[in-house]
């Protein structure tokens, strides 16, 4: 019979309580019309993942999860929903316009490609136990993994980012002379 201590329960309520919190918080910022609303949510969401790899001993994953995450970019999202303003079109008004069947088959296919590649990546290598170095999840090695082994998909990422948030910025002036 297995004896389980204070700790353990306590450990275990913590993640029920922030796992209840990521989904929750995952599909309020989904379901609510309100962008603003929206992005508080995901602010919720990313705070309870942090708690998940604090859970995990992931101490350093939980800091950049809250300081990069949730106070970077959320607050970028924000500026641009706070630049850009309501929307006074209805998006749905004409019915689904080929864009949507566009992006709802552009992300059945990458749900596809993602399926196919974790299924040969793992091919019977996750019923094995691999050993971990000391210095795997420190920030030298997140660094390293960053800037030496994957820098070209680093920049990429960034400057993609650079790109959707000029993109936001255009965007919003063209909205604001509409109007």
């Amino acid at each position: 019979m297995i004896v389980a201590s204070a700790g353990n329960v306590l450990v275990w309520i913590v993640w029920f309580a922030a796992a209840f919190a990521c989904v929750g918080s995952a599909v309020a910022v989904i379901s609510f019309t309100n962008p603003f609303f929206s992005a508080l949510a995901l602010i919720g969401n990313l705070g309870s993942l942090a708690v998940m790899y604090l859970l995990l001993s992931a101490e350093f994953v939980a800091a950049a999860q809250v300081l990069v995450y949730a106070g970077a970019v959320v607050v970028m999202f924000l500026f641009v929903i706070a630049y850009v303003g309501p929307r006074r079109e209805t998006p749905w008004s004409g019915g689904p316009s080929w864009q949507a069947f566009a992006a709802v088959a552009a992300a059945g296919a990458l749900l596809v490609e993602i399926v196919v590649a974790v299924g040969m990546q793992a091919s019977g290598s996750l019923s094995h136990q691999s050993s971990v170095g000391t210095d795997f999840g420190t920030p030298a090695w997140i660094g390293r993994v960053f800037l030496v082994d994957h820098l070209l998909a680093f920049e990429i990422t960034s400057v993609v980012l650079l790109i959707a948030a000029v993109g936001g910025v255009i965007l919003g002036s063209h909205t604001k002379r509409a109007i």
